[in-house]
């Protein structure tokens, strides 16, 4: 029984080697393609100029290149052992669909569909850090909370040059993860370039078994009170839980004022951001899907809200996608609460994933996102009402000037001051 496809809004391509992020969305159904299925040979004909835009490919598409190649090397390839139909058959399809540009369509083998999946259930092997396509080049987007990748120093767009020794140019996102994943306790070097610094230098990383947590809670006790703080790590199937059983635990307590974390946090499924979004807001809208053809449909709050009153700030920085940008955005826009940090990512895209047969499965763009006011997170991002950087420096020494600020914030609406990010 084919398995349910829910809607994305990935950053990358999480447990390939390590990540997570991805965003993800709402269920839409069963939809299987049985393309492997088909004679080829009988459905493609005719022909199509290099110019023409695919709209019907049965009617347009003449695939006698295709099958004439595939032919070519079956009759006279070298290496008669290397002419595997399952590896042949993936290595085309991936071509096909990385030749449209986009590093969130992607063509995934069982093995990745199944890496990718347990990767949204917080269940990770590698090192632990969320990667995506920018320019050709493999960025990080973040290292995951705890992770292998985060104690060895890696940080938000750093550039990954090689892996192992061996150059990445033109490889893609796939490809590299590939090799940066490997059983718990062997280890990987990545040689990393970090924008700002002109500094290129090598990161051995163990790889370990990856465990995220969805959400961590706790109290910050001040003078004037506590303040909660939920850091929200992914968007997964148990977040919306979490978070609620953290506020009704705060509720016990009189709070001044609830902290939603979600820095770092590449995304997860949109339901998630909608039903927290629910617990602040009575009403409105969170976000629209903007499709190719056809109006934009408008995601509403589910009317369930948990506590609309209490003063809420939510933390945001670079490596805030998808999901966590959802949440942000239309909390910002609500007027409900003020964002801190950074500027985030700017992953704007929607994802569907569609399973093929045999455990293979394919991502494709089909949407991009709009806040509540008309915002492309894809183009702008969230921007933070209250802009404060937190520097490697920083971060390695534990302080948290950005958290500072939210709390001062919260407790006596006071901006800090010379820390602009």
């Amino acid at each position: 029984m084919p398995k349910a496809l829910r809607t994305l809004t990935l950053v990358i391509l999480p447990a390939l080697t390590l990540l997570l992020g991805m965003q993800i969305g709402m269920s839409v159904g069963q939809k299987r393609i049985d393309l492997l299925t088909r004679d080829l040979d009988a459905i493609y004909g005719g022909g199509m100029g290099s110019g023409a835009t695919v709209t019907d490919p049965e009617k347009e598409v003449d695939m006698t290149l295709f099958w004439s190649v595939w032919k070519l090397l079956a009759r006279h390839y070298i290496d008669e052992g290397k002419l595997q139909a399952a590896p042949m058959l993936f290595g085309a399809t991936n071509g096909l669909v990385r030749s449209l540009g986009d590093p969130y369509t992607a063509f995934m083998t069982p093995t990745e569909n199944k890496d990718f999946t347990d990767a949204l259930q917080g269940h990770l092997q590698g090192i632990g850090a969320e990667l995506t396509v920018r320019e050709e080049r493999i960025v990080v987007v973040a290292p995951l909370k705890g992770s292998p990748a985060e104690a060895a120093g890696l940080f938000p767009e750093d550039i990954i040059l090689r892996v192992g020794g061996e150059d990445i140019a033109g490889e893609s996102l796939n490809a590299v993860v590939q090799r940066i994943r490997g059983r718990k306790g062997t280890s990987v070097t990545l040689t990393i370039f970090r924008p700002g610094t002109d500094e290129e230098f090598d990161k051995t990383i163990v790889r370990e078994d990856i465990r995220v947590p969805s959400v961590e809670s706790g109290m910050k006790e001040t003078a004037d009170g506590p303040v909660g703080i939920v850091t929200i790590n992914q968007f997964g199937d148990t977040t919306t839980r979490e978070v609620e059983e953290a506020i009704k635990e705060f509720d016990r307590t009189k709070l001044r004022g609830l902290i939603l974390d979600v820095r770092f946090n590449g995304g997860g499924y949109l339901e998630g951001a909608i039903d927290l979004t629910s617990m602040f807001i009575r009403s409105g809208q969170v976000v629209s899907v903007v499709r190719r053809n056809g109006e934009p449909v408008i995601h509403y709050v589910n009317q369930r809200p948990i506590n609309t009153e209490i003063p809420l700030a939510v933390l945001v920085n670079e490596g805030s996608a998808s999901a966590s940008e959802i949440l942000a955005g239309a909390l910002q826009d609500a007027g409900r609460a003020t964002v801190v940090g950074k500027k985030t990512f700017g992953k704007g895209t929607v994802q569907e994933i569609f399973e093929l047969p045999n455990g293979a499965s394919v991502r494709i763009t089909i949407a991009r996102w709009l806040t509540p006011g008309g915002r492309d997170l894809g183009k702008e991002g969230v921007t933070p009402d209250i802009a404060v950087d937190r520097t490697r420096e920083q971060i390695i020494a534990k302080e948290d000037p950005q958290l500072d600020a939210a709390v001062e914030w919260l407790l006596h609406g006071k901006r800090p001051e010379g820390n602009g990010g």
